[in-house]
């Protein structure tokens, strides 16, 4: 079968990454110099972008001490209302750069007293023009529909703007990040659990998609791409959430898909769900958690040997393959799913 564009650029991932770390972490000046006597994060977003933001908003809060929220662009573009910005650092994230209402909502905020970044692979696009500082991916071109080396190089584009903001991280664990996603493609591709998940999700009309702090962005992502991609119905929540209430619908016909790092405060729950789901004669699925919650599961997918707060950059790159492979074994084209452009433009 000939290899989709989707394929081969989850394989464009690893020099990618180096690429855009090897760009944005001279940055790391310039960000604390924008960021002195900034003391909450505002990050602005819509789709792929907006589940970097998750990432980006929990990295926020557990690691540099600021409280970090989602924006809700139709405040600015369609309500027009004012707001006291100061003291926020507004953080615009869209892979073209193209989208008018996220460059739209970015000058809102400077206009409101925000300092403002932006996160775009798009050099010279209208969004990097507007901020103060531009974090430029380097990604390269993207064909395919479905975002994955933008949506990872963002995530990393984010870690760095952690550092900026102050992180007590290790550098060293950003510099692992490409070879650790070389090694993890090659190891989900000779899974056995990779045809045995996609088997298990081809004969079903829908599945619950869940993950918790950290690795909750990379939940809401995965969903999206087998809505968009598979065209199924895909719930992604945290498992806090979805404990109460939405846990009803996993059954025998809608399986659940976990998603965790290999360590971390949310591990162990992540572990008692997936007892409690096959506790409800439910399979459930997981990609990450290490040895403890592929015992849990009916088949698990390798995650990455990363610390948690990086663990997203590597833990989306399995269930990226699965999407994949499932959008064809559905007979779907994943490079062109129906209904979609590679900008799009909202109101």
């Amino acid at each position: 079968m000939t290899t989709s564009r989707m394929r081969a650029e989850i394989g464009e991932q690893p020099a990618a990454l180096r690429r855009t770390l090897d760009a944005l972490l001279p940055r790391v000046p310039d960000l604390a110099a924008l960021a002195r006597g900034t003391r909450q994060v505002l990050f602005i977003a819509r789709g792929s972008s907006d589940n970097a933001a998750v990432y980006g908003r929990y990295l926020a809060e557990t690691r540099t001490g600021r409280l970090g929220t989602l924006a809700a662009p139709s405040v600015a573009t369609a309500y027009r209302t004012r707001l006291d910005l100061s003291g926020v650092l507004a953080v615009a994230i869209s892979q073209s750069g193209k989208t008018e209402e996220i460059v739209q909502t970015l000058d809102w905020a400077a206009d409101c007293g925000a300092s403002t970044v932006a996160v775009t692979n798009g050099a010279g696009s209208p969004l990097a023009e507007s901020a103060q500082v531009a974090l430029v991916t380097e990604a390269g071109d993207e064909l395919a529909v479905p975002a994955t080396k933008t949506y990872t190089t963002q995530l990393a584009a984010l870690a760095v703007l952690a550092l900026g903001l102050g992180a007590d991280v290790p550098r060293d664990d950003l510099r692992r990040v490409p070879d650790e996603i070389a090694d993890l493609i090659a190891r989900a591709e000779e899974s056995a659990a990779l045809p045995e998940i996609v088997e298990g999700l081809a004969g079903v009309q829908g599945v619950v998609v869940s993950g918790r702090g950290l690795a909750f962005g990379t939940a809401l992502e995965l969903a999206l791409k087998i809505k968009e991609a598979c065209y199924l119905h895909a719930m992604g929540l945290s498992y806090a959430d979805l404990l109460h209430g939405p846990i009803a619908v996993v059954d025998d016909r809608t399986p659940a898909l976990l998603v965790a790092a290999g360590d971390g405060p949310t591990l162990a729950g992540t572990i008692a769900l997936a007892d409690r789901v096959r506790g409800a004669r439910a399979r459930a699925f997981a990609v990450g958690g290490g040895t403890g919650l592929a015992a849990a599961s009916d088949a698990a997918l390798p995650g990455p040997d990363l610390p948690e707060w990086v663990a997203p950059l590597g833990l989306i790159v399995p269930g990226q393959l699965l999407v994949e492979r499932l959008a064809r074994r559905l007979g779907v084209d994943p490079d062109v799913p129906r209904g979609l452009n590679k900008v799009t433009q909202t109101d």
